[in-house]
């Protein structure tokens, strides 16, 4: 076995030192010295590039409520070397600006909010001494917080979700129904419910879940902050129900009398809510008065009431013959 090894080695290192492949590993090394010449000219060339920066309020007090986010991010156009911009880009050294809270809280309004000016000032000794900054992204930075008022609100879900062919939606629930929301006086007296983010979901024909984040509102904290929406879908089937037919408007002393009595009523509805139903949900009329302005030998069926969750719904015939009695 090491006599094998040997000869792979020799055949290999003989392989690479012959006179042509000299040439190409010559080849190779110049190449790779002229690449390494060419990105190091790059690099010090001046280039300006978007970079994100943390921010993040310090100093909070433990009464006080961060009603926005506790950290964010700003996008900063810098003028720079490309070592420079690379080591931003790719390397660590960035580290949140801290925002002072008792430097910029303004207790009266429930707000601080920094200028463009004053971001950048805050900055620069996050930045390499060489590097110049032309824009900061939000110009002003803002944040709210409150002294711990709160309410509990219901979650909607604000998306919009579609069932498969032959399928319709029982129920969407949220999870928890009801959430914690920070904000000032005024915030939590005009929101009465907060809603989910407007995602779409299609062709659901079994119970879907989605974690879902609610929708941000400025100046409000939620807690949680994400819910789970379940999609709940039934199989919709074809029924129908035999329904009394009853006269409206009818003078004292008269009866009508219908042929049939009763009639079928059609419908689509889901599986599950099918065994809810019962012929008094619904309600197929005649009335006396149209007879009246409209005299014929057969009268015509209304149907009065339904179920809000049928659909599709028809009579089995939509004119049946009569007769009026005199008491």
């Amino acid at each position: 076995m090491r006599r094998g090894f040997k000869h792979i080695v020799t055949f290999v290192r003989n392989f690479l030192f012959s006179w042509l492949n000299k040439e190409f590993l010559i080849f190779l090394f110049f190449l790779a010295l002229s690449g390494a010449f060419w990105l190091f000219n790059a690099l010090n060339d001046t280039y300006e590039h978007e970079i994100k920066i943390p921010v993040q309020v310090t100093g909070v007090p433990r009464n006080v409520v961060i009603t926005s986010g506790e950290v964010d991010t700003l996008k900063v156009m810098v003028r720079d070397k490309g070592f420079a911009i690379a080591s931003y880009l790719y390397g660590n050294h960035l580290s949140p600006v801290g925002l002072g809270f008792s430097a910029y809280g303004n207790s009266n309004i429930g707000k601080g909010v920094i200028a463009s000016s004053e971001l950048m000032r805050l900055i620069y000794p996050h930045l390499f001494s060489s590097s110049k900054i032309l824009s900061v992204k939000p110009d002003r930075y803002t944040f709210y917080f409150n002294y711990g008022e709160s309410k509990r609100v219901p979650v909607r879900f604000g998306g919009k979700a579609t069932t498969g062919r032959s399928y319709y939606l029982v129920d969407t629930r949220c999870v928890p129904k009801m959430v914690t929301i920070y904000a000032n006086r005024h915030l939590l007296d005009s929101i009465k419910y907060v809603s989910t983010s407007d995602i779409v979901i299609s062709d659901i024909s079994d119970t879907v879940l989605h974690r879902v984040s609610l929708k941000h509102i400025p100046g409000v904290k939620m807690v949680p902050s994400s819910v789970v929406v379940g999609f709940y879908p039934d199989i919709l089937t074809e029924e129908s129900i035999e329904v009394p037919v009853t006269a409206i408007n009818m003078p004292e002393g008269k009866v009508l009398r219908t042929f049939p009595a009763r009639v079928q009523v059609k419908f689509v509805v889901g599986a599950s809510m099918f065994r809810t139903l019962s012929a008094d949900q619904f309600r197929v009329v005649v009335d006396y008065n149209e007879l009246q302005a409209h005299p014929s030998d057969k009268c015509t069926l209304h149907l009065q009431r339904y179920p809000q969750a049928v659909r599709r719904i028809r009579l089995s015939m939509s004119r049946i013959d009569y007769l009026i009695e005199q008491q």
